[in-house]
């Protein structure tokens, strides 16, 4: 319920302070006093338009079902937007776009025109059915929830498997390429360290012919090892340095042939043919260890390209099964609303009749399964439907339908704005224009723009909006104003004897009326 309203410098307004009441808040006054930019100003704190306010601050009670994982939200909510070079929106002093106020709040916040020919499509009658047997059959709120619980979960599903398909051909031809390169660096079959000891076996190839005949002019030396020996002997002098280096000399001689004998297996042309693979590898992966981490990272993406393979079967199975079972939801849920809009077209005979309007029933049609099901609905008015109804007539149409559907929602929270709803019409469709508001307002605060008397005087809060030179005003009238301005709303501006006669009349009713449901 909102509570309060402040706001400064809205075109003629300069500044408006209102505390509201719950249940019906009338909004009466001259045309041209700013009653609709007053209300305007009101919505657009919900996100539902925007308002030329400098400042405007709306308070409210939270509703019960009202949450958020972005803000933060107090018991009592404060709305502001303040107008600098542009608009700027707060909740509780956080600030938020306008359209994530309208997401927030748009259960909780209705808003019918006259000007408005919305409001009778498919999509809202399914949601007012739904409402009105949900209110009433708790296991049918359950279904709904179990239904559309279980449709987002199949859309995501078949979004997967639809994204799955679009890239099949792409992931074909992804699969086959991973395949390609592992198995050309399989063929090669590389090793760390590998290549670096093939260019060394490669340079003594190509030294090993030279050492040789170095050996071969070498080898004299070990035949004067003993004359050498003898020489040290004569001069007293120490030789086992020398033979510790003849020794070693012989050590590495062996080595050297060795190796010689080694390198006479070794095939060159096979040791040049796996150096030049190897060396394509390291010219296309930098290294040898990267080849090989090439390789590990495609067989991963090759096995994830068949667990892909795998989730398509999977989803497709799951999706087949799954649409069955929607299916039958679908199908209880549609057969719950056709016995809901049997009962809505039976309570609207009555309203219809007063409204003199056409009687009502509801035509359903199958459609594809979405998230609210299977059915398609429209209205038919004795053969016609609503589209050819007159502005009047389709607004009436859709307060009453409105009025029947919400009936059983006792104890919901929101808020309903009506903007001269009740405009151009007749004494009698004015009265039954306000019992049905009256009865809306039983259920929801319900803020109403008219130029009716009926309406006026079943108000719980009658704000009077007028003009004082070029400056627009609002104040929430007592006993006496009352009277005066539903007079002026019956005979104009100088209200004579017989108008305040009945605008008394009208109040004392209302008054004796709430004395017997509050009794």
């Amino acid at each position: 319920m909102i509570s309060r309203l402040y706001l400064k410098n809205l075109l003629s307004f300069k500044e408006v302070e209102l505390e509201f009441a719950p249940g019906l808040v009338v909004l009466t006054g001259p045309s041209g006093a700013g009653k609709s930019v007053l209300m305007q100003a009101i919505l657009a704190q919900f996100g539902l338009g925007s308002s030329d306010a400098k400042l405007c601050e709306v308070e409210l009670k939270r509703p019960r079902g009202l949450h958020s994982d972005a803000y933060e939200l107090e018991e009592h909510l404060a709305l502001k937007s303040i107008r600098k070079e542009r608009v700027a929106h707060y909740i509780d002093a956080q600030k938020i776009s306008r359209k994530a106020l309208r997401e927030l709040f748009a259960p909780y916040v209705r808003y019918l025109s006259v000007r408005d020919r919305g409001g009778l499509e498919s999509a809202t009658l399914v949601g007012l059915l739904d409402a009105s047997r949900s209110a009433r059959e708790s296991s049918y709120k359950k279904l709904l929830k179990e239904y559309r619980k279980r449709f987002r979960l199949f859309s995501q599903k078949r979004n997967e498997l639809e994204r799955i398909l679009e890239e099949e051909r792409e992931l074909a031809e992804r699969r086959e390429f991973a395949r390609f390169e592992i198995e050309k660096i399989d063929a090669i079959a590389p090793k760390e360290g590998e290549y670096e000891e093939l260019l060394t076996i490669k340079q003594q190839l190509s030294r090993i012919d030279k050492i040789r005949e170095a050996m071969e002019r070498a080898a004299p030396i070990f035949d004067l090892e003993e004359r050498v020996q003898e020489l040290f002997a004569l001069a007293g002098k120490d030789a086992d340095y020398f033979s510790d280096a003849m020794n070693q000399l012989r050590a590495d001689f062996e080595e050297l042939e060795n190796l010689s004998e080694e390198l006479a297996e070794v095939e060159i042309e096979g040791v040049l043919e796996r150096l030049e693979a190897l060396s394509a590898l390291i010219r296309r992966h930098g290294s040898v260890g990267e080849a090989l981490e090439y390789r590990e990272a495609k067989a991963k993406e090759l096995e994830g390209y068949e667990n892909i393979e795998r989730d398509k079967s999977a989803l497709l199975s799951f999706l087949e099964l799954e649409e069955r079972e929607l299916s039958i939801l679908a199908q209880r849920i549609s057969r719950g609303r056709q016995e809901e809009a049997q009962r809505a077209a039976e309570a609207l005979q009555h309203p219809l009749k007063k409204l003199r309007l056409p009687a009502v029933t509801f035509r359903f049609e199958a459609s594809k399964m979405d998230s609210d099901g299977i059915d398609r609905i429209d209205l038919d008015l004795e053969g016609s439907s609503a589209s050819t109804l007159s502005g009047g007539e389709f607004n009436r149409l859709r307060l009453a339908l409105m009025s029947v559907t919400l009936e059983g929602t006792k104890g919901s929270e929101g808020v309903i704005f009506l903007d001269e709803i009740d405009a151009n019409v007749s004494g009698d469709e004015s009265i039954a224009i306000a019992e049905l508001i009256e009865g809306l307002s039983r259920i929801y605060q319900v803020f109403a723009i008219s130029h009716q008397p009926h309406l006026s005087a079943r108000a719980d809060q009658h704000i009077l909006v007028r003009k004082e030179g070029d400056e627009s005003r609002a104040l929430s009238l007592e006993s006496e104003e009352r009277v005066r301005e539903i007079a002026r709303i019956v005979s104009g501006e100088r209200a004579d004897a017989e108008a305040t006669a009945f605008a008394k009349k009208l109040l004392k009713s209302r008054n004796e009326k709430k004395e017997v449901e509050n009794a």
